[in-house]
């Protein structure tokens, strides 16, 4: 489905991003905000009143308007959203807080309102580090009023275990990008875009663009070698010098992401014990994995974000491999014979994890050669795994992130402050004042404060918490034909295609 507002995964991101956009949007080959939609803004010294300049002349794909009160419209949208809506609207509720009526969870959001034209007025309810920054993710996109009323956007429901989407979301996304949707052939397994010959910038280089979709990495690679598609991405390490010797163009991003070790809490005493936790850290090979399964200018892990983002320190606990230390701490702990129940994904390539069975198989060994007996798991990415995961199943897992924006927050706040997250961190003592702490971190609009709050932070997360263990910054890589030109690698995989063009 199409519609940003209920989406949380980058394939659907990535088609989005070329049919709609928002009031900002990041400087492509960066996490630097700039306009959009929006012009110019300004804001009040206190942070709560954002007055934004919408640009004049736009219109959506199907004819309207942008205003400023089409803004407002969208934003009240996203706020209103009640039931299943507000249950997939989870870019919403993780960087907003709650919605419209919501009396447990506070919202970020209070109102828009449009002062003519082209003044669209946003007011806040509290001072946050990422805003607007946040305004730049797909989840946010500005999309026709009309279209959204027509084809019924919010009539989102729930069955059984997944969700039935209105005709909005699957057939008529109407946004003000420089392609609009012509097919989903989901017995070719294609998307369909072709260029939006109103668009109000600079119009797309080429006239049709397709998205094909193949789950497993060797058959990407096979078919552009075929010449059948023109780029995949998300190449393994291992095909990147294979590929550029056959001539193809391997784009590498900056490494702004983290792969990590996530612990759930809630099943297995055992890792309530924050010696456990640390025996499982000294336990794991980072080093030698990164070494020998990632491209070069991956880095071991000490944080959970890259060091380029604000509140990063080096003064924090580090975990270098020391099996032995492993041992020690689980016999102090009464767990030499722990059992886990570990999970890793099928049928999914990340930026940070290029293959999970890779990354599984080598931890594995690792935890036996302490004296951990693993059960392992495996499930397709979206076919049960991200389903398990959140729903707590798995006693190990393997997840990351690929930043959306430059803060802290989008980091550490989106993994831990919610305590009944898939951390479980409500079984911890600690869980609720970390999340006290990130709430009080995000709101403070003293940037050197703020700094040095997540400093604390980052040490207490590594030293006195550990509710996962930090594995590695990898960047990855997008590949494309000699054929293919004008395509800048995004460190937020947030790659436009309008540029691009394709040589015969």
């Amino acid at each position: 489905m199409f519609d940003p507002l209920y989406a949380t995964d980058g394939e659907t991101f990535r088609i989005t991003r070329q049919m709609t956009e928002g009031l900002v949007t990041f400087k492509p080959g960066t996490a630097d905000v700039e306009p959009a939609l929006a012009e110019s803004w300004t804001t009040s010294k206190d942070g709560l009143t954002w007055d934004f300049k919408v640009r004049s002349g736009v219109t959506f794909s199907d004819g309207t308007p942008l205003d400023a009160k089409a803004v407002c419209f969208n934003l009240d949208r996203m706020y209103s959203q009640t039931g299943a809506g507000a249950t997939q609207a989870q870019y919403w509720s993780d960087t907003m807080g709650g919605f419209k009526g919501d009396t447990k969870t506070p919202s970020v959001y209070k109102s828009c309102t449009a002062k003519g034209a082209s003044d669209a007025v946003v007011t806040l309810t509290r001072f946050t580090s990422k805003f607007p920054a946040i305004l730049g993710l797909p989840s946010f996109s500005i999309q026709s009023p009309t279209a959204l009323a027509k084809y019924d956007a919010n009539d989102v429901k729930a069955e059984g275990d997944s969700f039935v989407y209105p005709a909005y979301a699957t057939d008529h996304p109407t946004g003000t990008g420089p392609f609009v949707l012509t097919k989903y052939d989901k017995d070719n397994n294609t998307v369909t875009l072709t260029r939006n010959e109103n668009y109000w910038g600079e119009k797309a280089k080429s006239k049709t663009l397709i998205f094909k979709i193949i789950p497993d990495e060797t058959a990407r690679k096979q078919e552009l070698q075929a010449g059948t598609i023109d780029g995949y991405d998300l190449p393994n390490p291992a095909d990147w010098d294979d590929l550029k010797s056959a001539g193809f163009d391997v784009l590498v991003r900056p490494a702004f992401n983290i792969l990590y070790l996530g612990f759930d809490q809630k099943n297995h005493p055992a890792l309530r014990d924050l010696k456990v936790r640390q025996a499982i850290a000294y336990a794991l090979n980072r080093e030698q994995f990164v070494s020998s399964q990632l491209p070069e200018g991956a880095k071991v892990a000490e944080e959970f974000y890259p060091d380029t983002v604000d509140g990063y320190t080096p003064d924090v606990t580090k975990y270098p491999y020391d099996p032995d230390k492993a041992k020690q701490l689980l016999a102090e702990a009464g767990a030499s014979n722990l059992t886990l129940n570990f999970w890793w994904p099928t049928e999914v390539s990340r930026p940070y994890m290029p293959d999970p069975k890779a990354v599984f198989t080598a931890f594995k060994a690792d935890l036996e050669a302490v004296g951990i007996k693993v059960n392992e798991s495996s499930k397709p990415w979206n076919g049960g795994y991200l389903d398990g995961v959140d729903a707590r199943k798995p006693d190990l897992f393997l997840l990351g992130w690929t930043g959306d924006y430059n803060t802290p927050d989008n980091f550490i706040g989106t993994f831990f402050s919610d305590p009944t997250s898939r951390f479980s961190t409500e079984n911890a003592p600690w869980g609720a004042t970390l999340s006290k702490a990130l709430a009080a971190a995000d709101s403070e609009p003293d940037d050197a404060k703020r700094n040095a709050e997540y400093v604390a932070l980052n040490k207490q997360l590594l030293g006195e918490y550990l509710p996962a263990v930090p594995i590695s910054h990898s960047p990855p890589a997008i590949v494309v034909s000699s054929k293919v030109q004008g395509l800048v690698p995004s460190p937020l995989t947030d790659e436009k295609f309008a540029p691009v063009s394709k040589t015969s």
